[in-house]
């Protein structure tokens, strides 16, 4: 099954709008909390990720920002190059990459929830 490209372009710009936005609100409570610089702090950041609601906040800034990027990089080596065989070989390395890293992300996200603090 192909995906024609219009519409590979349009969860391009998708994801680039839903990345901003999330991304904003994410900069904005770490603006709201008062101290940024204690907001870098290992026990805050844990803290994060065993807060629910901010979880999931991050994994969809994880899973948006990956998509975009990897759709991006995609875009990028299909323009040096063309053929059914390197095309098939970049959308698949891309997909591949791109589930890596939000496999990777998730993981860090989960095994945060065992942290004792304290």
């Amino acid at each position: 099954m192909r995906i024609r490209e219009s519409h590979i372009r349009k969860i391009h710009y998708s994801t680039a709008l839903g990345a901003i936005g999330l991304v904003a609100l994410h900069i904005s409570v770490r603006f709201a909390t008062g101290n940024f610089a204690a907001s870098l702090s290992y026990e805050y950041v844990v803290s994060n990720y065993q807060n629910l609601t901010y979880a999931i906040l991050l994994e969809l800034i994880l899973i948006l920002v990956s998509v975009h990027g990897f759709n991006g990089l995609r875009g990028i080596f299909l323009d040096y190059r063309s053929g059914y065989k390197y095309e098939k070989a970049v959308n698949w390395g891309c997909f591949i990459a791109a589930i890596s890293l939000i496999a990777y992300g998730t993981m860090t996200i989960i095994l945060a929830n065992f942290i004792e603090l304290y």
